[in-house]
């Protein structure tokens, strides 16, 4: 049996209550995202129960399309110890604007195809030359 300080985890139990898996745990440390309390005898990765907390953090910034890059930066200042809120918001209005012109390329280009599909004419089995499809080709000249 595993001996082990109370207050610390070992992976295998940040992955059970966290629902990260080891190996994604092993490279949010490699990358700095996660530091490790220590090592068993044994070798195992030690880690105290605030890493619950940062990985839900991290999984939260990811799924609002934080890149782990800007969490690194984030978790840096908060590692400092000053509150990284106003670096946060900034990040997230970053993202609003991207999300903003990705919905409007996308309406283009859904105009465009919505364009081609209403003019639409089957060519049957009519190979023509140095083309593979006449409508999608010829639109773009």
């Amino acid at each position: 049996m595993l001996t082990q300080d109370k207050k610390l985890l070992l992976i295998g139990q940040v992955t059970d209550l966290s629902g990260v898996p080891i190996r994604t745990i092993r490279y949010y440390e490699s990358l700095g995202l996660l530091k490790s309390s220590g090592r068993t005898e044994g070798g195992f990765r030690q880690f105290s129960f605030d890493v619950l907390t940062r990985l839900a953090f991290i999984k939260r910034a990811q799924n609002l399309g934080l890149s782990l890059e800007e969490i690194k930066a984030i978790l840096q200042v908060y590692d400092q110890g000053q509150p990284p809120c106003g670096d946060i918001k900034e990040k997230l209005e970053d993202k609003v604007l991207q999300i903003d012109h990705q919905i409007d390329q996308l309406l283009t280009l859904r105009s465009e195809i919505k364009g081609l599909l209403s003019g639409w004419q089957n060519t049957g089995s009519q190979q023509h030359e140095g083309t593979i499809c006449p409508i999608i080709q010829n639109s773009a000249e």
